[in-house]
C-alpha cells in the first residue's frame, strides 16, 4: 500500500541515511556483531551527518527540527539493517534527546547537548531494576541531599548502549510517596559510577547492554533534570515516544526480513518446484503482507498525531504491542519458509529472529501495554494489590 507519512525533504533525508549507511554501517555491521559492540566512529559519523540531534537545538549543534518524522526514516532504515541498531542510535536520538530538549536548562544544555549531537558523546538511559522494569513506580536506586549536592545509590540493569554511554540519565526515588522519583543526568566519570558485566543476550550482541552500579556518586544540584519528584510525570509524558520508536522499528526488521524471504522462496527449490509456488506459502505469505500493511498504517498514523502532539499514551500503547506480536509472528514464518537454513545465524533472517524476540518485553511489556489499554476501557482490576 502506498504510504502518505511523508514529504519530499522525507524522502530525501532518506537517501542520505542511506547513502550514510551504505558506506559506514553495512560493511561493519557483522563485525560489530561479532564484537558486541559498535564502533565509537560510528557515532561520531553519524554526527558529522546531523542524524542524532535532529530535534536539538541550532544554535546548540542541532537540527532544531520538531518534525518527529525524520526520526522515523532514520528508525526505519536502521531497522532494516538491524534492530539492535535501532535501538543503540534510538535510546540516543529519540529517548534520551527529548529529557535534554525539555528538561535541561540552558546551562545543562550548553554542557551536553553539541557533544550530543556530534556524537562524542553517547547516552542512555537508566529506568529499569533487577526488581522494577515495566512497574517504574517500584524503583529503590534514591537520591538524597546532603547541602547543595545529592548522593545516588543503587543499581540498574538491561541498560542499553550501559558500556559505552558517557551520560546516563537516571531516575532515582527522592522521596517516601511512590511517584516521588527524580532524574539526574550522571557523567560515566563520577565517582562511584560503576559499570557491571556485559550483558550476554540472545540477540543483538552489537547493542551493548550493561549493568549499572551508583554507590553514593556525588552529584552536583546541576544534575537534577528538571523538579524534585516530577521525574515520574516526565517519564510518563515522555514513554509514548519511545513506545512509537519501538513500533516503528518493529514494523521495518519485520518489513525487511519478509523481502529476503521472498527473495529466498522464489530461488529455492523443492520437488523441483520454487517454495514459494506452493499454495501453502502463498497463502501464507500474502496473510503476513497483509498484516504489515495494516499494522504500518496503524503505526503511520500514530506518527502523524505525534507530530501533531496528540498521540495519546494508549494508541501509543497499542502500537507498541500490536508490532512486536506482527514482528515476532512475521519473522517466524520467514524462518520457517527457509527450512533448516531458517535456524543458520549466517541468514539475515534468523539474526533478525533473533534480535526481535526482546520487542516483546522492552520499553514496557505486551502484558502491561494491555493492562493500560484494559484499564482505558474502564476495566480496572478490582481487587488492586
Amino acid at each position: 500500500m502506498e504510504r502518505t507519512l511523508f514529504e519530499p525533504e522525507h524522502e530525501h533525508f532518506r537517501e542520505s541515511v542511506r547513502t550514510f549507511l551504505d558506506r559506514h554501517v553495512i560493511p561493519n555491521h557483522l563485525r560489530w556483531r561479532e564484537q558486541r559492540r559498535i564502533d565509537r566512529e560510528a557515532w561520531t559519523e553519524a554526527g558529522r551527518h546531523d542524524f542524532l540531534g535532529i530535534s536539538m537545538p541550532a544554535e546548540l549543534g542541532g537540527g532544531g527540527v520538531d518534525d518527529f518524522r525524520f526520526n522515523v526514516v532514520l528508525s526505519e532504515e536502521l531497522a532494516a539493517i538491524g534492530l539492535a541498531l535501532a535501538s543503540s542510535f534510538g535510546i540516543h536520538t529519540d529517548v534520551v534527546a527529548p529529557y535534554l530538549s525539555e528538561l535541561a536548562s540552558e546551562q545543562q544544555q550548553q554542557r551536553w547537548v553539541p557533544a550530543f549531537c556530534s556524537g562524542e558523546l553517547v547516552t542512555a538511559i537508566g529506568m529499569t531494576e533487577a526488581g522494577a522494569g515495566s512497574d517504574l513506580a517500584a524503583i529503590r536506586t534514591t537520591a538524597s541531599r546532603e547541602g547543595e549536592d545529592w548522593l545516588l545509590s543503587g543499581s540498574k540493569t538491561f541498560i542499553t548502549n550501559g558500556m559505552s554511554a558517557d551520560l546516563v540519565v537516571v531516575a532515582a526515588r527522592t522521596g517516601e510517596a511512590s511517584r516521588a522519583i527524580s532524574l539526574f543526568a550522571v557523567e560515566a566519570a563520577s565517582p562511584g559510577f560503576e559499570r557491571g558485566r556485559k550483558l550476554e543476550k540472545a540477540g543483538q550482541p552489537e547493542a551493548d547492554t550493561a549493568e549499572l552500579f551508583f554507590e553514593n556518586v556525588r552529584l552536583p544540584a546541576d544534575a537534577l533534570l528538571g523538579e524534585v519528584d516530577r521525574g515520574f510525570a516526565a517519564m510518563m509524558e515522555r514513554l509514548p515516544q519511545e513506545r512509537l520508536h519501538t513500533a516503528v522499528s518493529n514494523v521495518a526488521h519485520a518489513g525487511a526480513a519478509l523481502a529476503s524471504t521472498l527473495v529466498y522462496v522464489k530461488d529455492r527449490r523443492a520437488f523441483g518446484r520454487p517454495v514459494g509456488s506452493f499454495q501453502s506459502s502463498r497463502f501464507l505469505l500474502a496473510e503476513l503482507a497483509t498484516e504489515l500493511d495494516v499494522t504500518q498504517a496503524y503505526v503511520d498514523r500514530c506518527v502523524e498525531l505525534h507530530v501533531e502532539h496528540r498521540l495519546s499514551p494508549i494508541d501509543a500503547a497499542k502500537a507498541k504491542w500490536w508490532s512486536a506480536e506482527v514482528q515476532n509472528r512475521v519473522i517466524d514464518a520467514c524462518v520457517q519458509l527457509h527450512g533448516g537454513y531458517g535456524y543458520m545465524t549466517e541468514y539475515d533472517v534468523t539474526r533478525a529472529w533473533l534480535d526481535a524476540r526482546v520487542s516483546k518485553i522492552w520499553a514496557g511489556s505486551n502484558e502491561i501495554m494491555k493492562e493500560i489499554i484494559g484499564r482505558d476501557l474502564g476495566l480496572g482490576d478490582p481487587h488492586p494489590a
